[in-house]
């Protein structure tokens, strides 16, 4: 039997392990994913009792704080296919385990381009697959993810250290505890684009998009992007649709749950919710306050502020509970 994560690639994917990534020729951002086989299926962990329901009050707000400033300070400006990226990729991938969660991670090519402020070479990149080993091809699932890149010269800490914090204290308050419906959790690489449109953006959630089956994409309850959440009063919850489509209405009324107030948004396409909405998959985008930092070697972790951390945190976990 086929096991959740055919959503996630085989072990073989995962030779990038070592925190390096590969030599590679320059490939076409249209490339396809590496193929994703289909390992044997985890049987789920046993239990004498069940685990008890995930709440917003579980979140560590500290652990969000660490990772910006680990990423931010320790690491730096990390575009997608560059060393300091597969230090990012490896770090968040050893959290994660440390969590008990199991990871794995997805292969794609990301093409040569202008990320900003300077030019950046072709390569690899990779996503890092987190599940607990509950997801069942056919049964509902859930998706959050953050982009775990930078644009050049930015070190990156609200755009996007935040997003990929808050996706660590999600990981870390689930541990223990269940959600609604199993979870994925995804940080994506070479969001940032390379060039204008869609098909120079979004390459990493783009490649997982693409690899998911039909029903894989039929049975995606919805999703959540992190991106840009530490900056801010409220929390923005942004429509992909041009008006509060029903998936966004589900989280705003999950951050009233949470007591969080929010800013809802239309028409944002700017993250890797898109790269499923565009797709007929149901996905909301959480954050994108502007501030000053923004893409420059300002966004430092003293720009993001713990408070709006811990009220994106609430959100997502009120949302999944």
């Amino acid at each position: 039997m086929r096991r959740a994560a055919a959503l996630l690639t085989l072990a073989a994917l995962a030779a990038g392990c070592s925190g390096e990534p590969r030599p590679a020729a320059p490939t076409s951002g249209s490339a396809a994913p590496t193929p994703i086989p289909t390992p044997k299926a985890t049987p789920p962990r046993a239990s004498a009792e069940p685990e008890p329901r995930v709440s917003p009050d579980d979140v560590r707000v500290r652990t969000a704080t660490a990772a910006v400033r680990h990423l931010a300070d320790e690491i730096g400006p990390r575009p997608g296919t560059t060393r300091a990226y597969f230090r990012a990729a490896a770090w968040t991938q050893r959290r994660l385990e440390e969590l008990g969660w199991q990871v794995e991670r997805q292969r794609f090519p990301t093409p040569a381009g202008y990320s900003w402020n300077g030019p950046v070479a072709a390569g690899p990149s990779v996503n890092v697959l987190a599940t607990r080993g509950d997801v069942r091809p056919g049964e509902p699932w859930l998706a959050v993810g953050a982009h775990l890149d930078t644009v050049v010269g930015s070190p990156g800490a609200e755009d996007n250290a935040s997003g990929v914090g808050v996706l660590l204290a999600v990981a870390e308050a689930l541990s223990g505890r269940r959600s609604r419906l199993p979870v994925v959790l995804i940080a994506f690489g070479s969001e940032e684009p390379r060039g204008q449109g869609d098909s120079h953006h979004h390459y990493g959630s783009r490649a997982y998009v693409a690899s998911l089956t039909p029903e894989q994409r039929r049975t995606l309850r919805g999703m959540i992007s992190l991106d840009r959440v530490g900056v801010g009063p409220a929390v923005p919850v942004g429509s992909p649709a041009d008006n509060l489509d029903p998936p966004t209405r589900r989280v705003l009324a999950a951050a009233a749950r949470a007591g969080v107030p929010t800013l809802p948004e239309t028409g944002q396409r700017s993250s890797d919710h898109w790269s499923f909405a565009r797709e007929a998959m149901p996905a909301v985008r959480l954050g994108s306050t502007p501030y000053a930092g923004y893409h420059s070697p300002g966004d430092v972790p003293a720009v993001v502020e713990p408070a709006q951390l811990e009220r994106t945190a609430r959100v997502v976990l009120a949302w999944l509970r």
